[in-house]
């Protein structure tokens, strides 16, 4: 969804493909928020209860987002210099950026500088931060704790385009509803609550396949929809009941389209693909030109098409070559540290 709203975005395409990809796609920035939701109920998932070190769940944090952070940096700053003559980044943009704080900034230098994407980790660090803090006050209370927080979660994501479309004056409103870190913390929240209803045994939502339709009608729905609600607000049940369906039909053995070697694989990848494909995309686009609208044969589906294979390759890549040497480095080192003071 990501990769070709980013096509979409830098139109590839022209005449009726592109129409098509943007009916399709123009919305595919949802996808973060299926990962936001992801993310709070993997990390929930995967902490068991009764589990201490809050020092030591930000090292592990760090360890597994920030080498591959730092690498695409490396290659964004690279295609600054050698690809986009006079874009130079600025020293407190690129600053912000290196410590995972840009999304903070209301300046699109910030934001979407260097490496557009990277704006997500800046949330992510957020949440990383908050949620060793909320994890066991959380569990403390009990299945009816997370219903609660799960039901507050909705009603917060559902309110926010409403408060912004009356409070905030529509230059600022895409970053305050989109990159604004507490903006989207009630998405991680709800991944959480999810979480903890499912390993209770209290969720009791739709299953697999009413669950994709529920994420298809919220999708093509947020396409309809007024801008301030595009973004979480359409697609927020139905990804939420997706991730919990998913997890029930993994816990029960039934069957499911995620759970094949080459699904697995790719999952694996998928957070160094995403990290890596807008800068192949825009290189790509350097290459052609800016907005090129190609006809969609040859020209756009073998920029689309080559665009594709080559952030999976680099994702592959990076992903064997960065992301696992470089937390499994950090976190020896930090385990070396530990025994010396022992």
């Amino acid at each position: 969804m990501v990769f070709f709203y980013h096509v979409h975005v830098v139109e590839y395409f022209g005449g009726r493909v592109g129409d098509t990809l943007n009916y399709a796609f123009a919305v595919g920035n949802t996808g973060v928020s299926f990962f936001f939701i992801l993310s709070g109920f993997v990390l929930a998932w995967s902490s068991p209860p009764g589990s201490r070190g809050i020092v030591k769940f930000w090292r592990r944090r760090f360890a597994r987002v920030y080498p591959l952070h730092l690498v695409t940096l490396g290659f964004a700053l690279l295609m600054a210099y050698c690809l986009a003559a006079g874009n130079k980044p600025l020293e407190r943009p690129l600053l912000a950026n290196i410590f995972l704080v840009q999304s903070w900034v209301h300046d699109e230098n910030f934001f979407q500088g260097l490496n557009p994407v990277s704006w997500s980790l800046a949330c992510e660090a957020f949440f990383y931060f908050l949620f060793p803090l909320l994890i066991r006050p959380l569990r403390a209370l009990g299945w009816r704790g997370a219903a609660v927080l799960a039901l507050a979660s909705v009603v917060a994501v559902l309110s926010l385009p409403t408060l912004v479309d009356h409070y905030v004056h529509p230059v600022d409103a895409i970053w305050a509803i989109y990159y604004f870190p507490l903006a989207r913390v009630p998405e991680f929240l709800l991944g959480i609550a999810l979480a903890e209803l499912v390993r209770e045994g209290r969720w009791r939502g739709p299953g697999l396949t009413v669950s994709v339709g529920l994420t298809l009608a919220g999708y093509f729905l947020s396409s309809q929809a007024d801008y301030a609600y595009r973004f979480t607000a359409c697609t927020l049940v139905g990804f939420a009941a997706l991730i919990a369906a998913a997890a029930q039909a993994d816990l029960r053995g039934e069957p499911s389209p995620w759970r094949g070697k080459l699904s697995v694989k790719l999952g694996e990848i998928s957070f160094a693909f995403y990290m890596v494909h807008i800068l192949v995309i825009r290189t790509g686009e350097t290459l052609w030109r800016s907005h090129p609208k190609l006809p969609w044969w040859p020209g756009g589906l073998l920029a689309a098409g080559t665009a594709f294979a080559v952030s999976l390759a680099l994702a592959w890549a990076l992903h064997v070559c960065v992301e696992n040497p470089g937390r499994k480095l950090l976190l020896r080192s930090w385990g070396r540290k530990k025994r010396a003071h022992a």
